[in-house]
């Protein structure tokens, strides 16, 4: 059990972190809607109808959206994409190569088993981590669309007036209002990320380089591995 919990750890920590805040959401999300609720004279919603509702679901998938466009996004341009001095870019002028072609590895008896059977499976699966991740944004971004959408038909029959269909509310101004604002921060946050990488360090996270490492080298290169380099030069 406590091999377990230590292989896990940072996946059990933040599945437990994501739910904690999730509840934590829940709960001062029912009562925010059930205060704009009693300013329009009508009767508040339980916890089970409020988990259920626009104004939750559409809150929780613009959050979700935004941080797998980040993620999605983050994979497919570090692989083209490059910032020297960087931990979290490949370094520009080669070095240690990342990846291989997995052809050559067909044969090894511990390789996935795409890369086993080869052809469409295989190069699937070279690509598979920014294909799932840009498919969960597009999931997130359709599910945001279809709750906004029923949030803000039930703002706008609380006012009397007529609740604008899905596309409508698509093509307006205050949809894309809320994603704009939330991918801005991701892509902002990730650039910071990029570029705090070059100066500072965290010791013991594979996210910085070495503690003692030169701030010109890039990536997570060791520094026996920058020492191996420069030897060679």
């Amino acid at each position: 059990m406590v091999k377990v919990l230590r292989d896990n750890g940072l996946t059990i920590v933040l599945i437990t972190s994501t739910m904690a805040t999730l509840a934590g959401m829940l709960m001062t999300g029912v009562s925010v809607f059930n205060d704009e609720l009693a300013q329009h004279h009508q009767p508040a919603v339980s916890l089970a109808a409020y988990l259920t509702s626009g104004h939750f679901q559409s809150a929780l998938f613009e959050n979700w959206e935004s941080e797998f466009l980040q993620m999605s996004a983050y994979v497919v341009l570090t692989a083209f994409l490059f910032q020297r001095g960087s931990a979290e870019s490949k370094d520009p002028d080669g070095g240690a190569e990342q990846d291989k072609d997995p052809a050559s590895h067909a044969d090894a008896l511990e390789a996935p088993l795409p890369t086993q059977l080869g052809g469409l499976a295989a190069s699937l699966y070279a690509y598979s981590l920014g294909i799932v991740l840009f498919i969960l944004f597009l999931m997130s971004f359709v599910l945001h669309l279809r709750h906004s959408a029923a949030a803000e038909a039930i703002e706008a029959l609380s006012h009397g007036e007529p609740a604008p269909t899905i596309w409508q509310h698509a093509g307006s101004a205050g949809f894309w209002f809320e994603s704009f604002q939330n991918w801005q921060s991701e892509f902002l946050s990730t650039a910071i990320l990029v570029i705090l990488s070059i100066f500072l360090r965290f010791r013991g996270s594979p996210e910085s380089r070495p503690v003692a490492a030169p701030h010109s080298k890039t990536g997570g290169l060791t520094v026996s591995a920058h020492a191996q380099r420069r030897s060679k030069t």
